[in-house]
């Protein structure tokens, strides 16, 4: 009897799944790799207090918890935080000052997202505007006349 090479890959592949012990850790230079990061930046959010990998044959060892607060230091970042902010919000055990931390931020960050949105709109103005110079149109004047202060 013939066994075709799909099925000998395929219990192969079954075997070795089977065999091998899956380690619950995830090595540094792996995370770094899959997050796009350099391992120095993880090395250094964990000098910072950020994170606390366990040591896995003197290595750092990341868990699933580690790389889900990764994603979360990432995500802060993106939002504005700076890495003080953010091992306090991490490592707080206050829920309330962890909640307070986050209304300031989410405040500002909406207050950012409004003056993002209107400069985008005036650029799209500008760029839409048929005037050889922009500056003179009076719709694109008229978008910015409150910031226009006319001395007398």
């Amino acid at each position: 009897m013939r066994i075709s090479p799909f099925v000998v890959d395929m219990w192969l592949s079954i075997r070795l799944n089977v065999d091998m012990k899956a380690s619950p850790f995830m090595m540094i230079g792996e995370v770094a790799d899959s997050f796009g990061l350099p391992a120095h930046v993880l090395r250094h959010w964990e000098s910072v207090g950020l994170l606390t990998p366990e040591r896995v044959g003197g290595q750092r060892g990341y868990s699933r918890d580690d790389l889900y607060r990764i994603g979360a230091i990432l995500q802060a970042k993106q939002a504005g935080f700076g890495l003080e902010a953010i091992r306090e919000m991490l490592t707080t055990d206050d829920p309330e000052a962890r909640k307070r931390m986050l209304r300031r931020h989410r405040d500002d960050l909406a207050e950012r997202i409004a003056r993002a949105r209107a400069s985008l709109e005036l650029i799209e103005s500008a760029i839409g505007c048929e005037h050889d110079d922009f500056v003179l149109c009076p719709n694109f004047r008229a978008m910015v006349a409150e910031r226009v202060t006319i001395m007398c």
